[in-house]
């Protein structure tokens, strides 16, 4: 029985473990009716590494495998490597991925097929804008090397964001970022509510590299969407810590707390009371007037990664992480959006606000804009018909909802949301004419064929 990182909407697969990319290639060979689905380290939060009455190949029993050319920053990285393990190996000589999502938990081949964004995506793109090249295994044409700007060009967008539907990336090569230290410089600034929110993370796009938005949904009145947000750049050698002393290239530890145990519940530990309680003291802890200071890099980018399956927080209902993207054209829009949904009564529990800029890839999630992911518990009343409303809104002001977290949009928004989805398709069906790459995201969405 196989979940999302939401641990919503369980479905049954046999899940298949090849230990080399010989063994991937007769997995593809003999998929079965239902198809196969890779899956890297579960940590979509929907249904898009899972595969009801079909395979599952995990990638994980691939080697876990970093070659990298010091001099040049280019890596070449097994798909089932997670980002944490890369971070490991080329921290401590000076490099950096170009790109990371908010956990280190994710598998290369994870963050290809999702394509994933981070901090820096209105400076430096997504994931998949710092690859060389990715080797996918494909049913319909054996092994193929797929590179942007060659003749395989739009087999490698497709792929980018593709959710794995054009086959089971193997390795991939990336060009890392070079750094002199293994910390940031970190600037802070308290919000009074959400269009403050806005303008300060606006105003920090134009001069830092890394930005975010944390903001409290559940705050009342008009302190609605109050907020942090944080400007993050790789500190330099002769910054000092909180102690005084110079940072440098040494990796600080990687923290972890002990792991939250199952929660038999089925509406968990947490409630609306306690996360205001906690969003409180949470926004009176950052300094009231802007601040300068220096953060190790995991807790920076990470900083959820510290405990251990906190998703089991949230119960055996589990919790749907809604993330969408609306254009620059309708940031008006994007306030009354979120106050509808909090009218409605959806208890948001963390709401994370960035701003994005255009990818090339016919599936790919970001547009110049802004999104906001909210954290909801999925046995919340009457979020479905909540949701489904806020779809239309998304789709009606040409935004769209991210795949990679998605569990619940219905079909019919998908051509709307992604208008180049018939593009994504004529290359996917040249990869795999027999449409042997199926999971449950594509069923519910009509996603392969309409």
């Amino acid at each position: 029985m196989l979940t999302g990182w939401g641990r919503t909407a369980p479905t049954r697969a046999i899940v298949a473990r090849p230990a080399s990319a010989d063994g991937v290639d007769e997995v593809l060979a003999a998929p079965g009716a239902r198809g196969v689905i890779p899956r890297g380290m579960g940590r979509s939060y929907g249904d898009a590494a899972q595969n009801a009455g079909g395979l599952v190949v995990s990638t994980q029993g691939l080697a876990d495998s970093v070659e990298l050319d010091s001099g040049s920053g280019r890596a070449r990285v097994s798909a089932g490597t997670s980002l944490g393990r890369l971070i490991d190996a080329v921290l401590p000589q000076g490099w950096f991925p170009g790109v990371v999502p908010g956990t280190q938990f994710v598998s290369i081949g994870g963050a290809i097929a999702s394509d994933v964004h981070g901090k820096n995506h209105h400076r430096d793109g997504s994931f998949c804008e710092h690859v060389w090249s990715i080797e996918l295994a494909t049913p319909g044409g054996g092994r193929m090397s797929l590179a942007p700007g060659q003749g395989a060009s739009d087999a490698f967008w497709a792929t980018a964001g593709g959710m794995g539907l054009t086959g089971i990336a193997l390795a991939a090569e990336l060009q890392l970022r070079p750094v002199s230290s293994a910390y940031m410089r970190v600037d802070t600034t308290r919000t009074a509510d959400l269009e403050h929110s806005m303008g300060a993370l606006a105003d920090a796009d134009a001069t830092a590299q890394y930005t975010v938005a944390w903001v409290d949904l559940l705050a009342r009145g008009g302190a609605f969407g109050r907020g942090i947000v944080t400007a993050g750049e790789h500190a330099r050698p002769g910054d000092l810590d909180r102690t005084g002393e110079a940072v440098g290239i040494t990796v600080p530890p990687n923290r972890r707390l002990a792991s939250v145990p199952v929660v038999p519940a089925r509406a968990g530990v947490l409630h609306p009371t306690a996360m205001r309680v906690f969003n409180e003291l949470y926004f009176r802890r950052a300094p009231a007037e802007p601040s300068r200071g220096i953060e190790p890099i995991w807790g920076y980018f990470f900083p959820l990664d510290v405990v251990g399956h906190w998703n089991r927080l949230y119960g055996r209902a589990g919790l749907l992480q809604y993330q969408f993207v609306i254009p620059e054209a309708a940031t008006p829009r994007l306030i009354p959006m979120v106050e509808r949904l909090v009218a409605d009564g959806v208890p948001i529990y963390l709401a994370v606000l960035k701003r994005l800029r255009d990818v090339p890839g016919p599936l790919g999630f970001p547009i110049r804009g802004w999104t906001l992911a909210l954290d909801i518990p999925a046995g919340a009343p009457g979020l479905g018909v909540a949701l489904d409303r806020l779809d239309a809104s998304v789709a009606g002001c040409g935004g769209r909802v991210y795949l990679a977290k998605d569990g619940r949009l219905r079909g019919e928004f998908l051509p709307v949301m992604y208008p180049r989805l018939d593009e994504w398709r004529a290359v996917r069906d040249r990869l795999d004419p027999d449409r042997v790459m199926r999971s449950d995201l594509d069923r519910r969405l009509s996603l392969v064929a309409p």
